[in-house]
């Protein structure tokens, strides 16, 4: 894992900005600088935005790897997660894979705190992302052969814990 010091580009940033208003006199150098200074976190949340995105295009370029982005404080860290080597499956006709496998979309999910740490625990356990344990958790519950869709009530209630 690379951990990668976003301050740099945050500093420039800043003196950037500062330099800017220098020409226009002291309340803008002051604006400026107040600016600056508040300004850090939203540059930190957009340059790790576009370095996920980064990271999306190079794992779609990827046969089978996975790069992923990890915020750690507040600096991110490029995970590269090799690719796994799955076990064919033993109708090949049922495997669709081929017809799901495209460039990768964003979606936000909204989980309860203790299921968020109960996943990311499990990821750790299986030495991967949370993100990549999740991709593999929903790839296997839509493969799964024959599972009828859960309402949550009746006797057709599932419920526990699985690794991938």
């Amino acid at each position: 894992m690379a951990s990668m010091d976003l301050s740099d580009y945050v500093d420039a940033l800043k003196a950037s900005l500062t330099q800017a208003a220098a020409a226009a006199g002291d309340q803008a150098r002051e604006t400026a600088r107040l600016l600056a200074d508040t300004m850090e976190p939203a540059v930190r949340l957009t340059v790790t935005n576009a370095l996920s995105d980064m990271a999306a295009e190079v794992t779609a370029a990827l046969e089978g790897a996975l790069v992923d982005i990890r915020v750690r404080g507040r600096n991110p860290e490029v995970v590269v997660v090799p690719p796994v080597a799955h076990e064919p499956a033993e109708d090949p006709e049922d495997d669709d894979a081929s017809d799901e496998e495209g460039s990768p979309a964003r979606i936000s999910l909204r989980l309860p705190d203790h299921l968020k740490t109960r996943a990311e625990a499990a990821a750790a356990a299986s030495g991967v992302s949370l993100n990549a344990w999740l991709v593999r958790a929903i790839s296997a519950a839509v493969r799964a052969p024959g599972a009828p869709p859960s309402s949550g009530r009746g006797p057709r209630r599932i419920s526990g814990f699985a690794r991938s």
